[in-house]
């Protein structure tokens, strides 16, 4: 049963993986460091030390703050928005969708807060883009510093 399942497997996955930019995405000149956000979100305990070296980095596992976690999601979803060529308007209507967020911010913050912040993002990343400029997080020290993992 093992073979029948890897092959309809294999048959079923195939077509899905991606093997670069589906067609008719716009090129969108983002570089605002993919694996340093990764590894800050991901590397929060010393048992995945393999993984932070696979990705170049040899220090202590970063510490859980909500505050710089929740910016760093916001950051890459405002460019996930605009690699898929997404208006700021229909950003905005996408982020409507999210009932549950949109409750749960209202409820701790008084506001649709993830959705204002990843807008915010998003036009500062339209703006740089605009400017040919690169884009500046709001995090000091920036995602992936070792200022923003546990002390030694």
């Amino acid at each position: 049963t093992s073979t029948i399942l890897s092959t309809n497997s294999y048959r079923s996955c195939r077509p899905q993986l991606t093997t670069g930019p589906p067609p008719g995405l716009p090129e969108r000149p983002f570089k605002i460091g993919w694996p340093a956000r990764v590894l800050e979100l991901t590397y929060t305990a010393h048992d995945l030390a393999p993984f932070a070296q696979d990705l170049g980095y040899d220090g202590p596992p970063f510490r859980w703050d909500e505050d710089r976690r929740f910016l760093i999601r916001c950051e890459m979803d405002a460019v996930f928005f605009h690699l898929y060529g997404l208006t700021r308007e229909e950003t905005d209507y996408i982020l409507e969708t999210f009932r549950i967020v949109r409750q749960r911010d209202e409820t701790q913050f008084g506001e649709y807060r993830t959705k204002r912040v990843i807008l915010e993002i998003y036009d500062e990343l339209q703006q740089a883009m605009s400017q040919g400029e690169p884009y500046r997080t709001r995090l000091d020290p920036p995602p992936g510093n070792p200022g923003a993992a546990h002390k030694v």
